[in-house]
């Protein structure tokens, strides 16, 4: 007795090390490979294509052009430049393309395209360095007045000050000081400059930023701008049009601050065109990525999800077997009921995935019933065992022939079911049930058939979910805890549900 609560207690701090570790694992796969709890998960994935232009004037060529750095701001799937003759490098402090070629002359395309994803996850989180007090912009008397009159207006607003300066520069009529201090019919980019000096003369740092909204279908636009100024501690992005603080949603930033998004040395009339297309791709592709990036790829390339998909798909269906195991043993050791076999509920459960539910449990009954009459006649020939069943194979396998034909030729989907079920394992059922007939009768035989069919269902709604199947392969150390579970199972030695009605005048007498 005291040997046997060992091994129990052994195997229940087994089972809690098992839980401790799943959870970690499963932590560990959602923080750093994004898989989902949830099944069919997906990741949006945006192209972003850039077109630069311009004419070449006979002279060596070099173009400078801001491209987004390798940061936690979001992640780079991809990076491609498509420049012919051209010789490209990059800038690894600035992060800017360097393009070169020598006596080029006339019009020039060069195409450049970046994949990301993931762009919101660290909306907000860049860190930088505390920069230096800007320098006051030169003014004339006049101007300055003008200024002071925009910024006392400013002030007396309940915002903070590069909002309520955006807001000005945005009204519709302009206030008079603010149509005074711009130039005639100003663009974003005037007032994005006059917005940054009148922050610099209150000696407050504030920027440039340029960078595409990542809108799917977008077409031939140009860049976007923000405005970014250093408020209380950090560095703030504000919209140009809204003055609403943050980064936008899926906006990919290309540049803070700056000169110019595109330089041309040896070209005039230069410009870049960006457009958008989005793609939708599942979590677990993007997972490879995701571990390279975490710099977890080698835990990654030593999993099942590094493996091709076919190994995948059927990895996938083994994952899920542990959990119809424990439903066999919960039904048997637990509840007590009888079965055919210790997993054959399974078996003919993994058919009902197959076929459906409805299909499956009429062509079972179907093949079971006219099998289970062939079998009564083939007893009254005397046949030795392995003859016996041999020639119940061949019955089933008529059977289910019968039915595919009758099935296709009446568009029966029913019958064509019949195909799924496992040939084996049906005839060894037939074979029990009519040895469990002769000898126990039967009421025994029915109730068997009764109780395997019931254990059959209950799995089937176990395997059959997406969601449970999805879970049991993301997160598949969870089969540990399964495992020590039902070895638990095993050092049960208490009464079953269906005894306890058995037993119970004994327990009442007593």
């Amino acid at each position: 007795m005291k040997r046997f609560f060992s091994v129990r207690k052994t195997l229940f701090y087994l089972l809690c090390l098992s839980i401790l570790y799943t959870a970690y694992s499963t932590y560990y796969k959602i923080k750093f490979w994004d898989f989902g709890i949830k099944p069919n998960k997906t990741t949006e994935v945006f192209i972003i294509d850039a077109h630069i232009a311009f004419k070449a004037i006979d002279e060596n060529v070099k173009v400078s052009f801001a491209t987004p750095s390798v940061s936690k701001d979001f992640k780079i799937l991809n990076e491609d430049v498509s420049a012919k003759d051209y010789t490209v490098s990059k800038d690894k402090d600035t992060g800017r393309m360097i393009l070169q070629a020598s006596n080029k002359s006339g019009k020039q395309n060069i195409y450049y395209r970046l994949m990301v994803y993931d762009n919101e996850e660290a909306r907000g989180k860049v860190r930088e360095k505390i920069p230096l007090a800007p320098e006051e912009p030169l003014y004339d008397e006049q101007e300055r007045q003008i200024a002071e009159d925009i910024l006392t207006l400013a002030s007396e607003q309940e915002g903070n000050l590069p909002q309520e300066l955006i807001l000005l520069f945005n009204q519709s009529p302009l206030n008079e000081s603010v149509n005074a201090f711009l130039p005639v019919q100003a663009n974003l980019h005037d007032r994005a400059d006059a917005i940054i000096s009148l922050l610099a003369l209150k000696g407050m740092p504030a920027r440039l930023v340029r960078g595409v909204r990542l809108v799917e279908g977008k077409k031939a636009s140009s860049a976007d701008l923000m405005l970014e100024a250093y408020d209380q501690g950090k560095w703030r992005l504000y919209d140009l049009q809204t003055a609403k603080e943050g980064l936008p949603k899926n906006f990919i930033l290309f540049q803070r601050g700056g000169i110019s998004l595109l330089d041309v040395e040896g070209g005039e009339n230069s410009s870049v065109k960006f457009s958008v297309l989005k793609s939708v791709t599942s979590s677990f592709k993007m997972a490879a990525h995701r571990a390279k990036l975490t710099q977890t790829d080698g835990l990654y390339k030593f999993s099942i999800y590094h493996l091709p998909l076919l190994e995948q798909n059927i990895l996938k269906w083994l994952m899920v077997f542990p959990l119809g195991i424990l439903v066999v043993v919960l039904m048997r050791n637990v509840v007590g009921v009888p079965t055919m076999g210790t997993f054959t509920p399974m078996l003919v459960a993994m058919s009902f995935v197959e076929t459906g539910l409805g299909s499956g449990l009429i062509c079972f009954c179907l093949i079971v019933g006219i099998g289970i009459s062939l079998r009564g006649l083939l007893s009254k020939l005397n046949l030795l065992l392995v003859p016996r069943i041999s020639s119940v194979v061949i019955f089933v396998i008529l059977i289910i022939e019968a039915l595919t034909i009758i099935g296709h030729n009446f568009d029966w989907q029913i019958s064509t079911s019949a195909v799924f079920f496992p040939i084996i394992i049906t005839a060894w059922i037939i074979e029990r049930i009519s040895i469990t007939w002769e000898e126990e009768g039967a009421k025994n035989a029915r109730k068997e058939i009764f109780w395997t069919l019931v254990t059959a269902i209950s799995t089937y709604f176990v395997i059959a979910s997406e969601y449970i199947r999805h879970f049991m392969f993301a997160f598949n150390e969870i089969n540990l805890v399964i495992l020590f579970i039902v070895m638990l199972l095993g050092t049960y030695t208490g009464y079953r549900l269906t005894e306890l009605k058995r037993f119970y005048p004994l327990v009442k007498g007593k």
